[in-house]
């Protein structure tokens, strides 16, 4: 078979780079070497991109175990595709604000996951640019780094810095918690982590050959990838792999409790008709098998201790010391819950004085939610009832949590944390969504064509994106996210408490929405939201 059909064939299932002898190839694009052979890219608006990289071996032969480096290869491998996703199950679309994000083709699901995707200005130039690696959203179980949003092309020319995107194992496969069954399971609640962890070291050990800098590496991810950052914030293991940090609209201070991690994996065992003598059988069934048993038993909702790779909570009862020297620069968007709560029941974007109490009440049974919204009106006297409604569940959950996550960085004593808020609103579907969780990523990646269907296209998009872009790029660089689109940003602290808020126009603001946040403080249900 001539080597061109069989790369499209490969290519259709997402598994290009398991051909790893290639000595029939002709590269037509850029070629890289790497440490386990050479991949050729493709040129695409004066950046080099690489997609599809292999950084470890197929995860069906390390299934609940660390995962293993790829094997050599021969000749030259394609990386001009995204690899495969993990398997998982799909959600939905928010409303259809991630229609523009969807990648074509649509990568496949597989075990077979392990790929990264790099954008970078030119190759080995000894230019020793920042890199900005990029964990995708998705909690801890849906989602890849192949997103037409998270699109690196944009941001590399911009700032010169090279760009990279991860897949990893997710959900029952990244972290299910089957530590109790073995020690050949030890690595089961932390595989994920241990993916995330490696494509790291692929970066310290190979980062240099697309001219990025291996001691100047930033990780940021936003939701689930702001809790991954977060997460490697306290790992030991992921210590010196990376030296700035951010997190977006995904502050994590704790993970699931132990006990009922681990009980929901028992169910999920339980659910494929095994038990501690057929443990082992559980490496061999099919993947859509696992995926189906551990629907609605709550289990994998994110990494646990195991006892090696994560030994305590990353923010609580304080912040992690392996953290410690990072600087880290976190946020979130003035009405997050607007895409999760909006999404699920469209009658709160038309909600009355009346039935904005009843959804107060219904969503805070315990709270007094006439005292919430008068507290609201006098604060807000141009708000009208979603307005609250969104803000006061994000006031009370989202930006309470990243207000904590920095105060506890702060009190740490090391290296800086910066905090900021989101307040930029999108016209699209008539302004209703105002600044919904996950707005701000096509402005950080400066893909504002490709984010149309959440922010819309025109210049004041465009100058938002400016300031975003240029504030993650100056950060990546420096650690210091202060450049000419910002007034002077100080570090938080526990005085001033300043806060950026971005809109077309950024303004520094102390403790900003302190007043808000005071009037329904749930941050304990924020910490509390990975838990079973």
């Amino acid at each position: 078979m001539k080597a061109a059909k069989l790369k499209t064939i490969l290519g259709s299932l997402g598994v290009v780079l398991a051909l790893h002898s290639q000595s029939g190839w002709t590269a037509q694009g850029p070629v890289a070497t790497i440490g386990a052979g050479k991949v050729e890219g493709v040129e695409q608006g004066g950046v080099l991109a690489f997609k599809g990289i292999r950084y470890g071996a197929d995860t069906a032969t390390t299934r609940f175990a660390a995962p293993r480096k790829p094997a050599a290869w021969d000749g030259i491998a394609p990386a001009r595709e995204y690899g495969a996703s993990c398997p998982q199950t799909p959600i939905g679309s928010g409303g259809g604000l991630f229609a523009s994000w969807r990648p074509t083709p649509v990568p496949p699901f597989s075990e077979d996951c392990l790929f990264l995707n790099v954008w970078t200005p030119a190759l080995a130039d000894g230019a020793k640019r920042p890199v900005m690696v990029w964990f995708h959203g998705g909690g801890f179980s849906q989602g890849d780094g192949s997103s037409t949003a998270y699109e690196g092309t944009r941001l590399a020319s911009r700032g010169d810095v090279v760009v990279v995107t991860v897949n990893h194992r997710l959900n029952v496969f990244g972290y299910l918690a089957l530590n109790d069954y073995g020690d050949s399971y030890r690595d089961s609640s932390v595989a994920g982590i241990l993916d995330l962890i490696q494509s790291l070291e692929w970066v310290r050990d190979n980062i240099e050959q697309f001219g990025g800098d291996p001691d100047n590496v930033m990780i940021f991810g936003e939701s689930g990838g702001g809790a991954k950052v977060s997460t490697l914030m306290a790992s030991e293991a992921a210590k010196g792999l990376f030296h700035r940090a951010v997190v977006q609209s995904g502050a994590m201070l704790r993970f699931p409790e132990q006990d009922a991690a681990r009980a929901a994996a028992d169910q999920v065992v339980a659910n494929l008709g095994l038990d501690e003598d057929s443990i082992d059988d559980i490496r061999s069934l099919p993947a859509e098998a696992i995926v189906s048993a551990y629907k609605d038993t709550g289990a994998a909702t994110a990494p646990t201790f195991d006892g090696r790779i994560l030994t305590r909570h990353p923010f609580e009862p304080d912040a992690a010391p392996s953290g410690r020297d990072v600087p880290m620069m976190l946020g979130s968007n003035r009405t997050e819950s607007s895409i999760f709560l909006g999404a699920t029941n469209p009658a709160l974007f038309d909600l009355s004085w009346e039935g904005l109490e009843k959804a107060l009440t219904a969503t805070y049974p315990d709270k007094d939610a006439a005292a919430i919204i008068a507290g609201y009106r006098e604060l807000e006297p141009e708000a009208e009832p979603a307005d609250i409604y969104f803000e006061a569940t994000t006031d009370a959950r989202w930006l309470a949590g990243h207000v904590r996550q920095a105060e506890q960085k702060v009190k740490q004593g090391g290296a800086p944390v910066y905090l900021y808020l989101f307040n930029w609103d999108t016209p699209v579907d008539g302004g209703k969504w105002r600044s919904p969780h996950a707005l701000e990523i096509g402005f950080v990646f400066d893909n504002v064509a490709n984010s149309e269907a959440m922010s819309g296209v025109g210049e004041e998009q465009q100058a938002v994106a400016d300031i975003m872009a240029d504030t993650w790029i100056a950060f990546a660089r420096s650690g210091n996210p202060n450049n000419p689109h910002l007034p002077q940003w100080q570090p938080y602290n526990l005085e001033e408490r300043p806060v950026m808020v971005f809109d077309t126009e950024p303004q520094v603001v102390n403790d900003a929405r302190r007043a808000q946040r005071d009037l329904l403080n749930d941050g304990e249900g924020y910490g509390n939201r990975y838990q079973r």
